[in-house]
C-alpha cells in the first residue's frame, strides 16, 4: 500500500470516528499527524509538528477571548436590544433585525453568535406567534452570511491559508458571494413561511417575557443569557396574566432605551477598537484581541477569568490539529497525488463540482471548518494552474461546506435546536433534517453555478 493511500485512509478515518464516537476531529489530527508523520514517513516531531499554524492560534484564542468579556457582561445584550428597539414594534421586520445581528456578530469574530441571538429570536417568535422555524432559519442564515468576513475566524483561517500557499486570497469575494448567497435564501425562506402558523409551542399561551427593549429587559435580567448562559432555558420567562400579555404588545418605541453600565464601557470601547484597528490599519487581528483582552483582564481580573472559559477551545483544537495533519500530507505528497487524480477528469467544473458536493455532504455532518481546510489544500494545485480563479473556488466552496449549517448534527443547528421548546422539538428537528437534505441537493449545485461558473468564464 502506498504512503499517499495511507494517508488518505488515515484522514477518512479521522472524519468517520470523529463523527461516529463524537470525538473533537483537531485531537485525531494531531494523534494522525504523530502516527503517519512519525511512523510512516519516519518524521521527528519538530517536522511532523511544523504544520500547526501558530498565527491563527493566537487569532482564534484572541477573538474568542475578547468576546467572552461581551458576552458574559452583558453588552452584546445592550447591543441586541438597541438593535430591537430600531423597528418600534413592527413584528414583521424583527426576523430581518436578527438575521443582520447574527450577519454582524459573526462577522466581527463572534464565532457563536447563533447561540446568542437563537434564544432571544426563538422567544420572540413564540411570544408574537410567528413561524418559528421561519425565525430559526434566518438566524443561521445570518450567521452563514457574515461568516467570511476578512475579520472572522471563517475568513482569517481561508486567507491566510491560501496566502501560506503561494495564491492570492480574494478576501471581498469571499465576503459578499456568501453574504448575498445566504440573503437570497432568506428572502425565499420568508416569502414561504412567514404567513404560515408554523409549530406552536405549549408554553406559546403563558410565554410572555418583556419586550428586549422594556425597561425590565436589562442586560442581566431578561434574556437568560446575558451572563455568558448561551444555554440557557429560552422558557424561564415570566408567567403574567392577559392584561399585561396585552401590555406588552404595545408599541416599543414608548419605552426608555437600554443604556450601557460604567462596567461595560470598556468592553465595547475595545470591541470598536478592534474592529477599527483590523480594517482600517491592518494589524494582525490575534494580538489586537489579545491585547485588548489583557487591559481589559487589567482593568477587572475576575471579569478575564471568566472571559477565559469562553475561548473556544474545541474550535481551536479543531483547526490546529486538522491543519497540522495537512501539513504532514503535503509533505507526504500525498496533496499532489490526490490533486492530479481529480485533474484526471480532464474537466476542471467538472471536478470542482464534485468537491463541492463532496464538501457539503461531509460539512452536514461533521466540521464546515475542517472539511473547507481538507477541500482546499485538495485543490491548492488545481488552482495553480490557472484553470479555476481562486475568489470564485474559494467563495463557491465557502457557500457549498456552510450551507448545509442547518442540520441538527451541525454547531449551528444543534445551537438552534437547543433553543426550541421541547413540546415542538421532535417536530422542529424534521423540518431541520428536510431542510438540510434540501441544501445538500441543491446548494452545492447553485454555488458552483452563481460563485463559480461566471468567474471561470470571464478569465
Amino acid at each position: 500500500m502506498s504512503i499517499e493511500l495511507i494517508c488518505v485512509i488515515v484522514l477518512g478515518l479521522m472524519f468517520v470516528i470523529g463523527t461516529w464516537r463524537d470525538i473533537n476531529m483537531g485531537l485525531l489530527g494531531f494523534v494522525a499527524a504523530a502516527g503517519v508523520g512519525g511512523l510512516v514517513l519516519g518524521q521527528a516531531p519538530e517536522e511532523f509538528l511544523a504544520g500547526f499554524p501558530v498565527d491563527l492560534f493566537l487569532t482564534l484564542v484572541g477573538l474568542t477571548y475578547l468576546f467572552g468579556f461581551a458576552q458574559n457582561n452583558g453588552v452584546i445584550e445592550v447591543i441586541v436590544h438597541w438593535c430591537v428597539r430600531l423597528v418600534g414594534g413592527r413584528t414583521a421586520l424583527m426576523p430581518w433585525i436578527f438575521f443582520l445581528l447574527t450577519a454582524i456578530l459573526i462577522a466581527l469574530g463572534a464565532l457563536f453568535a447563533v447561540a446568542i441571538v437563537a434564544p432571544l429570536a426563538l422567544s420572540f417568535a413564540r411570544r408574537e406567534r410567528i413561524n418559528q422555524f421561519m425565525v430559526g432559519l434566518l438566524v443561521v442564515h445570518g450567521a452563514l452570511a457574515g461568516a467570511f468576513s476578512p475579520i472572522s475566524v471563517y475568513g482569517i483561517f481561508i486567507n491566510d491559508y491560501l496566502t501560506k500557499n503561494g495564491l492570492t486570497p480574494a478576501p471581498l469575494t469571499l465576503f459578499v458571494a456568501p453574504f448575498v448567497f445566504n440573503f437570497v435564501f432568506a428572502l425565499v425562506v420568508y416569502a414561504v413561511l412567514h404567513k404560515r402558523p408554523g409549530l406552536r409551542a405549549e408554553a406559546d399561551d403563558h410565554l410572555v417575557a418583556p419586550r428586549p427593549d422594556s425597561p425590565d429587559a436589562s442586560p442581566e435580567a431578561g434574556s437568560g443569557f446575558a451572563s455568558g448562559e448561551t444555554g440557557a432555558d429560552p422558557e424561564a420567562a415570566v408567567h403574567v396574566g392577559p392584561a399585561t400579555a396585552s401590555a406588552s404588545t404595545e408599541h416599543t418605541a414608548k419605552h426608555p432605551p437600554v443604556r450601557l453600565a460604567p462596567r461595560q464601557v470598556p468592553t465595547l470601547l475595545g470591541l470598536i477598537a478592534m474592529a477599527l484597528s483590523v480594517l482600517i490599519f491592518g494589524w494582525d487581528v490575534g494580538l489586537v484581541t489579545i491585547t485588548i483582552s489583557i487591559v481589559l483582564t487589567a482593568i477587572n481580573p475576575t471579569a478575564g477569568k471568566a472571559a477565559m472559559t469562553k475561548v473556544a477551545w474545541p474550535v481551536v483544537i479543531l483547526i490546529c490539529g486538522v491543519l497540522t495533519y495537512i501539513g504532514v500530507l503535503q509533505s507526504a505528497g500525498t496533496v499532489e497525488w490526490v490533486s492530479a487524480g481529480i485533474s484526471a477528469i480532464g474537466i476542471p467544473l467538472l471536478a470542482a463540482l464534485l468537491l463541492f458536493y463532496l464538501a457539503g455532504l461531509v460539512s452536514a455532518l461533521a466540521s464546515s471548518l475542517a472539511i473547507i481546510g481538507v477541500v482546499i489544500a485538495l485543490a491548492v494545485p488545481l488552482l495553480e494552474s490557472g484553470d479555476i480563479a481562486v475568489g470564485g473556488f474559494v467563495a463557491a466552496l465557502a457557500i457549498a461546506s456552510t450551507i448545509v449549517d442547518i442540520s441538527p448534527f451541525s454547531t449551528n443547528g444543534a445551537m438552534l435546536l437547543a433553543n426550541v421548546d421541547p413540546s415542538i422539538r421532535d417536530g422542529y428537528y424534521r423540518q431541520m433534517i428536510a431542510y438540510a437534505g434540501l441544501m445538500c441537493l441543491i446548494g452545492p449545485g447553485l454555488a458552483w453555478l452563481i460563485a463559480a461558473v461566471p468567474t471561470w468564464m470571464g478569465g
